[in-house]
C-alpha cells in the first residue's frame, strides 16, 4: 500500500484530484500512459497521466506542515525554499516561516542570528555537509525536520559507494541548482566529482576521456565544475554517472551511453566493469513517469500546451522542452499569469525572462470541434493550481459544461 500524506486542504483540488483518483483506481499499475480529457464542450483539456506532488514533494510539504504545528512558540527557519513553487513558500512565510538563503545560495539571514532553540528545516533538495558542519557547530541540528527527498538521498548514498570504489562520480546536473550543490558536496566526501549540464558538455568530457583532449583543455571546458584536486590523467579512467534528479531522465541514459562508449574506445569491452560503474538505478522514478507521460500526452495532439509550475523548478523546465517541441507552448506559474483570453504571461526558457504574448489561445474551429489545450504540471505543483488555471480558461468560452459533467467519465 503506498504511503499517504497529510497535506494541507488548500492544496487539494475538486477537479484534477478526482481525475487523479480515478486513474489510480483503473490503473493501479501506473501501466496506461494515455491522457485524461475532461470535455468542456467548446473546449477540450488533455491531461498528463501522471504529474504534480511527487512523493518527495509531498513528504517535504507534509514534514513543513508538521513544524509549524509541532513548534508554535518557536522560530522557524528554512535552508532555502522547501520546494520551487512560490505558492507553497509564500504560504509558508505567510505562517512565520524565515528563509536563511535563496535558491542561488545567496545569504538572507547570516547562521549567526540562529540559536540551538530554533528549528531549522531542510529544504526536499537536502544540504550540503558544509552547511550542517555550520549549523551543528552553532549547536542547531538538522534531524527532526530534514525533508531531503529520499531519492536524492540515494543518489547521495550511490555516488559515496562507487567512490569508495575508486570511481569518479560524474554528475549529470545545473552546477549551482540546490539539489546538484548538495550531491556534489556528498560525493566529494568519498571521490573525485565532475559535473556535466547537458550532452554536448558529456560529448567534451568523453574527447578527454578517450585521449583526444589534455587536461588543459579539460580545465578550460569545466571551470568551476570539478572538485578540489580533480585531474583528468588519473580521475577520468573509472567512473560513475549518477544525476540531478530533477534533469531529463533520457538525457541522463544518454550521457551515460556516450560515457560508457568513451570508456569501451579507450580502454576496451573486455575491461568496460573495471572502468564504468553501473548506476541505472540512481534515477528517479516520479521524475521519468512524469516525462513519460508528458510524451505520451503531446502524442495525442492538441492546438496549445499550458505547463504549470514555479520558474525555477527544473523539472518543470524540461516537461516545458518536451512540449515545445511539437506544439506551442506556454510556462505559467499560476492562474494569475493568464491575463485574458487573448494575452498570457509566460516564462521563455531560452531568455529566462517572463514574457507577455498576444493571441495565444487559437480561436475557435470552422468546423465547431473543441480546442484542446494540452495541460501538465512540474512535480512541486500543487493540484488545486492546474484547477485555478483551468477554470479561468473555462470561463473564457460561451456556454461550457459545468464541472461536474465534465468530470462523469471518471465517476
Amino acid at each position: 500500500m503506498p504511503r499517504t500524506f497529510e497535506l494541507p486542504h488548500f492544496y487539494q483540488s475538486p477537479v484534477i484530484s478526482v481525475v487523479k483518483q480515478a486513474r489510480r483506481q483503473t490503473d493501479a499499475r501506473k501501466r496506461d500512459l494515455s491522457p485524461s480529457v475532461l470535455d468542456f464542450g467548446p473546449v477540450r483539456f488533455k491531461i498528463a497521466r501522471h504529474f504534480g506532488f511527487c512523493y518527495g514533494v509531498e513528504n517535504a510539504v507534509e514534514i513543513a506542515y508538521q513544524a509549524l504545528e509541532e513548534n508554535p512558540d518557536k522560530r522557524i527557519f528554512l535552508l532555502s525554499e522547501i520546494i520551487h513553487n512560490p505558492r507553497v513558500n509564500e504560504n509558508l512565510r505567510h505562517r512565520g516561516v524565515q528563509f536563511l538563503s535563496d535558491t542561488a545560495g545567496n545569504v538572507l539571514l547570516p547562521f549567526d542570528v540562529l540559536t540551538p532553540e530554533d528549528v531549522v528545516i531542510v529544504p526536499a533538495f537536502g544540504t550540503t555537509l558544509e552547511v550542517e558542519a555550520a549549523l551543528n557547530a552553532r549547536g542547531v541540528k538538522l534531524s527532526a525536520y530534514n525533508t531531503t527527498c529520499p531519492f536524492v538521498e540515494k543518489v547521495w548514498k550511490r555516488s559515496q559507494e562507487i567512490g569508495r570504489q575508486a570511481y569518479t562520480v560524474v554528475v549529470h546536473g545545473k552546477r549551482y541548482h540546490e539539489e546538484t550543490r548538495a550531491t556534489f558536496s556528498h560525493a566529494q566526501a568519498e571521490a573525485p566529482v565532475v559535473v556535466v549540464r547537458d550532452l554536448a558538455e558529456a560529448e567534451t568530457l568523453a574527447k578527454v576521456i578517450r585521449g583526444e583532449a589534455d587536461a588543459t583543455f579539460f580545465f578550460q571546458k569545466f571551470a568551476d565544475r570539478y572538485s578540489p584536486g580533480f585531474h583528468p590523467d588519473t580521475h577520468l579512467t573509472r567512473l560513475g554517472v549518477v544525476n540531478q534528479t530533477t534533469m531529463l531522465a533520457t538525457e541522463t541514459q544518454a550521457i551515460a551511453d556516450l560515457l560508457r562508449q568513451a570508456i569501451i574506445t579507450r580502454y576496451g569491452q573486455e575491461k568496460l566493469t573495471e572502468h564504468f560503474a553501473d548506476t541505472k538505478d540512481t534515477l528517479c522514478y516520479a521524475t521519468k513517469e512524469n516525462q513519460d507521460a508528458t510524451l505520451a500526452l503531446i502524442a495525442e495532439g492538441g492546438d496549445v500546451a499550458v505547463v504549470v509550475g514555479g520558474y525555477n523548478s527544473s523539472n518543470t523546465s524540461h516537461l516545458v522542452e518536451l512540449c515545445e517541441q511539437q506544439l506551442p507552448t506556454y510556462f505559467i506559474r499560476d492562474a494569475e499569469e493568464l491575463l485574458s483570453r487573448k494575452r498570457i504571461r509566460h516564462l521563455v526558457l531560452d531568455t529566462k525572462k517572463v514574457h507577455e504574448t498576444d493571441n495565444w489561445l487559437p480561436a475557435a474551429h470552422p468546423d465547431g470541434s473543441p480546442i484542446d489545450i494540452v495541460l501538465t504540471a512540474g512535480a512541486s505543483c500543487p493540484d488545486v493550481l492546474l484547477d485555478e488555471v483551468l477554470q479561468k480558461i473555462v470561463g473564457w468560452f460561451p456556454n461550457p459544461r459545468s464541472v461536474e459533467e465534465a468530470l462523469l467519465p471518471y465517476g
